[in-house]
C-alpha cells in the first residue's frame, strides 16, 4: 500500500481538475457548442464535439419544437468507458456530427447530476427492448420529451451485429421526416404503456414475514457463485445490497451458508484486480468472474459501501485483513477523492491519456527496470506478474500490450519476513513510479447523495477503527454539504467549482439523513438530529407517495414526462429502501408516530415485489429484517465519558441498535432517563422497557456482546 503519499496524491487529483478547468476556460482552442458553461466534467468533455450539444433544459426543447426535429438524448457519466468510446469514435466525427446537426437537435446530459430524467429513459429503453441497458444511452425522443427509439452504444458504422450510428441517424431521420405521424404515435402507446404499468405496480401493502425473506435467502445463495463469490458468470460488481442483506439474514437467523458467501466474496474481492493493491479503494466491477480484470474507474458510492461492508467482516471475525481494506480505503479515499474545504468528489476515470489501465498497469520489462532482483522476484509471484500480461483493451484501435493487473496471485503463500520486507519495498518503489505518471481524471462534483453515503462510512471508520482524522473527515464533509448545498429550506443535489444545481433528488435527502444520523450516534450532537429531521420532513413533502407508499427518485417537474420511483436496489439503494430504513430509525429515536408510519408503509408496499423478485430488494430486505428484530436502542445519559460508551457500541457489530442520548428531539420516554450516582449511564432499551442501566464501559460490552459465526 502507498505510504505517506498524500501530497503527491492530492497534486495528482488537482492536476486532473485543473485539466478539466482548463478546458472549460480555453474557449480559442476551438469551436465550442452549447455545453461549454456547463459545471459537469462530463458535458465539459463533449464541450468541443463538432457535435451541437445543448445541456437539458429549455433551450433544449424549445428548439425542437420550433424547428420540428427530434431530439437525440446521450446519457452517460464521466468515468463511462462505453461512453468515452462513443465518444471518440461518433461525436468527434464530423461526417456524424454534420448529419446529426442537421436532423436532430442534440442534448447531452450527465446521469449522476440528474438521476430522475435518466432514470425515466432507461425504464423506457428497457420498456422498449424487454430489459437491458447501460451507458451510454443514446434516446430519441419527440420535441415533448417521449421516447420513440433508442440505444446504449453504437459503433459509426456496423459492427459484429451491432447497428452503426451512422445508419440509426439516418433510418430515423428519414422515419421522423416521412412517417411523423406514425413516429409520434408509437411515442403516445409507449409513454402511455409506462403511466399505465405505473397503475397497475401500486399493489396492496402486506406483511414481510421471516419465511419470505429465509425463502429470498435460499434464492440468493442459488444464483451465487460458490467458486469466485459474488453472483453471476460473467461482468461482475460487487452488489453491495446484497452482501448486507447477507449479514443481516446471518445476524438475525444464525443462517451461516449466508456469512460463508459474504466472507466468500469480500476475500476474493480484496485478492482480485478489483482492488488497488498499490493505492486502496476498488474499482467499478470486472469483466470477468474472478474480480481479475476490472474497468479501472473507482466511484464513491463503492468506496463508502464497501468501507462499510469490510468494517462489519472486521467486527464479526477481529481478521486483520479486513481492517487494513478498511483502512486503505478510507486512507485512499481522504488522499485522492477530498476537497479541500471538505466534501469528497464523485469519481476517477479509467482511463489516462487516453488508454484504459495505462495508470494503473504494469509491465513486467517496466518491473524489471524499477525493482531489485529480491523485490522483483517476491513482487512478480506475489501479484501474478507475467511477460504477457493478463489485460487487453478489446475497445482500443491501438491497445498497449502486456499490462498485467496487479492481484494477489497465490493468497496462502506465507512470506518470510525477509519476503515480505522485499515486497514492502516493492510496493513502495511502484507506488512512487505510479504517482509519477500522468493520472486518470477526477470527476469533482460533489453530490449529496454520495457524500451522504461516505460521510456515515468514514464517521463509523472512525470510531471502529480508532482513527480520529476519518471522524474528522466526515464531521468536516457535513458541514460542507450543509454550507453549499442546503438553502434552510431545499437540499440541492450537486456542488462544483463554486456552484450548485437547481435540482432535488431523494437520495441525496435520504442519504444525507443517513450521514446526520450517523455523526448524530457517534457524538451525541443534537444538531444532527434537528437536521436529519429536517431533511426527513422535507422528503416526505417533495417525494412521498402518500397515496401508495414509496418515494418517487425526484421532484415534479415540467421537464419529467414521467415520475418514477426506483424498481431494484442496485449500486446504491433505492430512494424507497433508504426512506424505510431511515425513517424507521427515526421513529425509534424520536418517537413520532408519523415517520414510523411512512416507514412501514414504504417497506410493506414492497412486499410483494420482494417475493416476485428478491434479487432486485436486498436493500428493502435488509431493512425487514430490521423491523422483524427487537429495534433496540442504548441510551447515553450523561456526558463526561460518553465518548467512550460510543466506542463500545460502534465497536460491536449490532446492525440494527440506535445510540441516542436523552437530550433533545428524542422521546418522551427517553428524555426521562438520567445518569445515576452523578456518572455516565447507559440503558438498553427496547420501546419502554429497559435492562438495568450500567455505569461502566466493561459492563457495557458485556450487555451488547457478540455473535459470531
Amino acid at each position: 500500500m502507498c505510504i505517506n503519499a498524500f501530497v503527491i496524491a492530492t497534486l495528482i487529483s488537482i492536476v486532473a481538475i485543473n485539466q478539466l478547468h482548463a478546458e472549460e476556460a480555453n474557449e480559442k482552442a476551438a469551436e465550442l457548442n452549447h455545453l461549454i458553461g456547463e459545471k459537469s466534467p462530463y458535458l465539459i468533455l463533449h464541450a468541443r464535439n463538432p457535435v451541437d450539444w445543448y445541456p437539458w433544459g429549455k433551450q433544449a426543447f424549445q428548439k425542437a419544437k420550433k424547428e420540428n426535429k427530434p431530439i437525440l438524448l446521450s446519457i452517460g457519466y464521466s468515468t463511462c468507458h462505453w461512453c468515452h468510446v462513443m465518444e471518440r469514435e461518433s461525436f468527434q466525427n464530423k461526417e456524424i456530427a454534420e448529419f446529426l446537426n442537421k436532423h436532430f437537435v442534440a442534448i447531452k446530459l450527465d446521469r449522476e447530476e440528474r438521476p430522475d430524467v435518466d432514470k425515466i429513459y432507461m425504464a423506457a429503453y428497457q420498456a422498449m427492448y424487454q430489459g437491458g441497458g447501460g451507458w451510454p444511452l443514446n434516446m430519441f425522443l419527440t420535441p415533448d420529451l417521449k421516447p420513440f427509439a433508442g440505444g446504449t452504444y453504437f459503433p459509426p458504422n456496423d459492427r459484429q451485429g451491432r447497428p452503426g450510428f451512422k445508419r440509426v441517424l439516418a433510418t430515423l431521420a428519414q422515419a421522423w421526416n416521412e412517417q411523423g405521424d406514425e413516429v409520434l404515435k408509437s411515442a403516445n402507446d409507449i409513454h402511455r404503456g409506462m403511466s399505465e404499468s405505473l397503475i397497475k405496480s401500486s399493489v396492496a401493502a402486506g406483511e414481510i414475514t421471516g419465511n419470505d425473506l429465509a425463502e429470498a435467502m435460499k434464492f440468493l445463495l442459488q444464483g451465487a457463485d460458490g467458486k469466485h463469490g459474488g453472483w453471476g458468470m460473467g461482468t461482475k460488481f460487487p452488489q453491495v445490497c446484497h452482501l448486507r442483506f447477507l449479514l443481516r439474514h446471518w445476524y438475525r437467523t444464525g443462517n451461516k451458508e449466508a456469512f460463508k458467501h459474504a466472507r466468500l466474496t469480500a476475500d476474493k474481492m480484496m485478492q482480485g484486480g478489483i482492488n488497488d493493491h498499490l493505492a486502496g479503494g476498488f474499482h467499478r466491477y470486472t469483466v470477468d468472474d474472478r474480480w481479475l480484470v476490472p474497468h479501472f474507474e473507482k466511484m464513491l458510492y463503492d468506496q463508502a459501501q464497501l468501507l462499510d461492508f469490510y468494517l462489519d467482516l472486521w467486527l464479526i471475525t477481529g481478521d486483520l485483513s479486513y481492517r487494513a481494506v478498511a483502512m486503505d480505503i478510507s486512507d485512499y479515499v481522504l488522499r485522492e477523492m477530498q476537497h479541500k474545504d471538505g466534501g469528497f468528489y464523485s469519481a476517477q476515470d479509467a482511463q489516462s491519456e487516453g488508454k484504459e489501465g495505462k495508470y494503473h498497469c504494469w509491465t513486467l520489462a517496466e518491473l524489471k527496470a524499477l525493482l531489485s532482483e529480491d523485490e522483483l522476484k517476491v513482487a512478480t509471484r506475489w501479484y501474478g506478474i507475467t511477460e504477457k500480461g493478463n489485460f487487453l483493451d478489446h475497445s482500443d484501435p491501438e491497445p498497449l500490450l502486456n499490462l498485467n493487473v496487479l492481484h494477489i496471485a497465490e493468497p496462502e503463500w506465507k512470506t518470510t519476513a525477509q519476503e515480505q520486507k522485499s515486497l514492502d519495498s516493492a510496493n513502495a518503489k511502484m507506488c512512487n513510479a505510479r504517482f509519477d505518471r500522468i493520472p486518470a481524471a477526477t470527476d469533482d462534483k460533489v453530490l449529496a447523495d454520495w457524500n451522504g453515503m461516505m460521510i456515515a462510512a468514514l464517521a463509523r471508520a472512525g470510531i471502529v477503527l480508532e482513527e480520529k482524522k476519518y471522524h474528522t473527515a466526515a464531521i468536516k464533509a457535513h458541514g460542507l454539504v450543509k454550507a453549499k448545498l442546503w438553502d434552510g429550506r431545499l437540499l440541492y443535489h450537486r456542488w462544483r467549482d463554486g456552484e450548485r444545481d437547481q435540482s432535488q433528488q431523494a437520495a441525496s435527502y435520504l442519504q444525507m439523513i443517513a450521514a446526520s444520523l450517523t455523526l448524530y450516534q457517534t457524538t451525541l450532537d443534537a444538531g444532527y438530529l434537528d437536521f436529519a429531521i429536517l431533511l426527513a420532513e422535507g422528503a416526505r413533502k417533495l417525494f412521498y407517495d402518500a397515496k401508495n407508499g414509496g418515494f418517487y427518485v425526484g421532484t415534479d417537474r415540467p421537464d419529467l414526462v414521467l415520475r418514477l420511483k426506483d424498481d431494484f436496489d442496485g449500486a446504491t439503494p433505492t430512494a424507497s429502501s433508504q426512506a424505510a430504513y431511515q425513517f424507521l430509525r427515526l421513529a425509534v429515536i424520536t418517537g413520532r408516530e408519523d415517520f414510523r408510519k411512512i416507514g412501514e408503509k414504504t417497506l410493506h408496499g414492497a412486499s410483494a415485489s420482494i417475493k416476485a423478485s428478491p434479487f432486485s430488494f436486498t436493500e428493502m430486505m435488509s431493512v425487514a429484517e430490521m423491523e422483524l428484530g427487537e429495534q433496540p436502542k442504548l441510551v447515553i445519559a450523561g456526558k463526561e465519558t460518553s465518548s467512550d460508551f460510543i466506542k463500545a457500541r460502534f465497536q460491536t457489530y449490532r446492525p440494527h441498535l440506535l445510540l441516542t442520548g436523552n437530550e433533545g428531539k428524542v422521546d418522551a420516554f427517553t428524555l426521562t432517563l438520567k445518569p445515576k450516582d452523578a456518572k455516565t449511564t447507559a440503558y438498553y432499551c427496547a420501546g419502554k422497557t429497559c435492562q438495568a442501566p450500567v455505569t461502566e464501559v466493561q459492563a457495557l460490552g458485556k450487555m451488547l456482546g457478540k455473535k459470531t459465526p
